[in-house]
Parts: structure tokens; C-alpha cells; sequence
């Protein structure tokens, strides 16, 4: 579906213009369409791997937070909707049925040709709007980059091989991204 030439659209209009039931996948940052790449194999394996990782510690811990996985949206505000690869909801309210409503807590984003997106444009979003944890994980480098803007803005970086602990679950959970491979 080619994009209309407007320059600005709201949350609401985006929604309209891209159902749930297309195919193609867009975002929209601060009222611009942009499309989103296509994913390989290892991407796919990676976003599934961590997404039932999580899903199942926060299970069998009596969690209540709530695990999506891409495609799900996210909107942050009326002019900007983000489709994150693995996405943790803490607060119930914020979940509509089809989207979350305003920063979830734990972010995951895996680059492909979208880097850009993810190092600078995205993490500039989560921060602003007040996503607690954002992962950004780098198959080409195999290296992981977690950020916790709770406590400050740089990132701690793991290798592939390094157990990640997860901040808002106090570091009880681990995650090594080669075990999901």
C-alpha cells in the first residue's frame, strides 16, 4: 500500500490508513510514516526465543506483567505508534485489546537493517516517553546493549555468550541470548 503524501498524521489516522489486518508493517514516529523491514530467520529466532523466555519466567513466577511479541503496537503518544519486537506490559490499563497505551516497561528491539532506527530514533522515544528497560540486540556484532533509564543513560553491554540480568525483575532473571539460538 504506497503512503499518502500528507506529512503529519495522528495515532488515530495511522490506525485507519494500516488495519490489523494488512500485511505491510509501518510505524509512525512523531506524525511520519516509516515502513519497517522485512526480518530473517535469526531475527525471528531471537524475538521468539526471548519472548517465551519471558513469558514463561514471568508465569511461573506469579508475575502479572503481559509479553507481546512484533506485530503488537505500542503508542506513545498521538503522533507516535512503534511496533517493538518483544514488548513487557506491567500495567494492565494501558492494554486496550489491540494496543498498549503509553510506555510499557520493558522494551526489545533487534536490529536488521533498521539500526538507525533502534540506536538513536527509538531509544530517543523510550527514554522521552518512559519505558523502564530497553534492550537493543545486535545479531551482526552479537552483542547486547541494555539500557535502564531508571537509573541512568548509558548502556551496559553484553556478548552473546554473557547472562543478562533484567533490571525490573530485580536481576532474578537471566537471559542468554546464544542459549536461544
Amino acid at each position: 500500500m504506497p503512503i499518502p503524501d500528507k506529512k503529519h498524521y495522528t495515532a488515530e489516522e495511522f490506525f485507519k490508513m494500516f488495519p490489523e489486518s494488512n500485511s505491510e508493517r509501518y510505524e509512525l514516529y512523531e506524525g511520519e510514516v516509516v515502513a519497517m523491514a522485512s526480518l530473517n530467520e535469526l531475527h525471528q529466532d531471537i524475538v521468539l526465543g526471548l519472548g517465551s523466555t519471558i513469558r514463561s519466567y514471568i508465569k511461573n513466577n506469579g508475575g502479572r506483567c503481559k509479553t507481546m511479541i512484533a506485530p503488537f503496537d505500542v503508542k506513545l503518544s498521538e503522533d507516535i505508534v512503534v511496533i517493538p519486537d518483544v514488548t513487557v506490559i506491567c500495567d494492565p490499563s494501558k492494554l486496550d485489546g489491540k494496543c498498549c497505551n503509553g510506555a510499557p516497561d520493558w522494551i526489545i528491539e533487534v536490529t536488521s537493517s533498521n539500526r538507525y532506527d533502534d540506536l538513536i530514533v527509538k531509544y530517543s522515544l523510550y527514554q522521552k516517553y518512559g519505558v523502564r528497560e530497553y534492550w537493543i540486540v545486535d545479531p551482526k556484532n552479537q552483542k547486547t546493549l541494555v539500557y535502564f533509564f531508571e537509573k541512568n543513560d548509558f548502556p551496559n553491554i553484553y556478548t552473546f555468550d554473557t547472562p543478562i540480568p533484567v533490571e525490573i525483575y530485580n536481576k532474578k532473571l537471566k537471559i542468554t541470548i546464544s542459549e536461544l539460538l
